[in-house]
């Protein structure tokens, strides 16, 4: 289990090339006796052999990019192979590679370029998952989304979240911490219509009305983060809730506090409770101060 941690806080790469049991890839389109694509190497398959990954942590993609890609892989063709997983003697499904996947049917290719490996749901999902979170374009709520979904699903902890990833666990905490966000924020977020610095600093307001209106202040005003960290600032100074002030003795109190102090010369104290209970207190510096207290206390 140790190697598998290791590999994987490597990367994709990393995982693949640790896999024992599966041979050297090398650029082929079928097995010499089967006639069919084989584990281990580079084959063309036909496109509508090869199914979407249902672990696949990405839940948007921009349909202009993908546009500009389709344009792009009809002119050169896919440069980059998508990496597969053999279901049967038929089937394929994506480890990674989804976004030129959805580019290819635009640009109405017939067949692909995939490299094929063997992969458990388990390993599936943590492949799938690192290799999109490795990605330039992966925005911070899907970043967040994805490590929430390696914490429950791989049943793993924050920590080993940042050691697979190769980020500190402040840096995972912080973008878990974007899944408590109102969803109009969390929009925001994923449209890159707010910073993760504005995302960061909306979490410091109490109520989720408090983080709506000023997410909308800041999509109005364009506001910098410096500025919602300056509001949250004063708002939580303003709303601070007050210490309690406790019961004020009466003038006539004060002054019996002032003159048992002077009669058994202590600081004596009095306190007192909102139903008039209260209780006096008589310090003492040593057994002889103690015995002269007493003696007045019992003439």
């Amino acid at each position: 289990m140790a190697a598998k941690k290791s590999a994987l806080g490597k990367g994709l790469s990393a995982l693949l090339d640790n896999s024992s049991n599966i041979p050297s890839p090398k650029t082929t389109t079928t097995n010499q006796t089967t006639n069919k694509p084989t584990v281990g190497n580079i084959a063309k398959i036909t496109i509508g052999l090869i199914e979407a990954n249902a672990f696949q942590p990405r839940t948007h993609f921009d349909k202009e990019a993908l546009e500009e890609l389709s344009t792009s892989i009809k002119e050169h063709g896919i440069i980059q192979p998508i990496t597969v997983r053999k279901l049967g003697s038929n089937k394929y499904q994506i480890i990674s590679g989804e976004r030129r996947y959805r580019a290819s049917l635009l640009a109405g290719l017939e067949e692909i370029p995939v490299y094929i490996r063997i992969a458990n749901d388990q390993t599936m999902l943590e492949m799938a998952i690192i290799e999109n979170i490795q990605r330039e374009d992966l925005n911070a709520l899907e970043v967040a989304i994805s490590y929430q979904r390696l914490i429950d699903e791989c049943n793993i902890t924050q920590e080993s979240v940042g050691e697979r990833v190769g980020k500190s666990r402040t840096s995972v905490t912080n973008y878990l911490r974007l899944l408590n966000l109102p969803s109009e924020i969390q929009v925001g977020v994923r449209d890159k219509q707010i910073s993760m610095g504005h995302a960061r600093a909306l979490l410091s307001f109490t109520t989720d009305e408090e983080k709506i209106k000023i997410y909308r202040q800041i999509i109005d005003q364009k506001l910098s983060v410096r500025a919602v960290e300056e509001i949250a600032k004063q708002s939580k100074l303003s709303f601070e809730p007050k210490k309690p002030e406790k019961n004020k003795l009466s003038l006539r109190e004060k002054r019996l506090q002032e003159d048992l102090s002077f009669l058994f010369n202590s600081k004596i104290k009095i306190s007192k409770k909102d139903n008039g209970q209260g209780a006096i207190s008589i310090p003492f510096k040593n057994e002889e101060h103690l015995e002269k207290i007493l003696a007045l206390l019992n003439p």
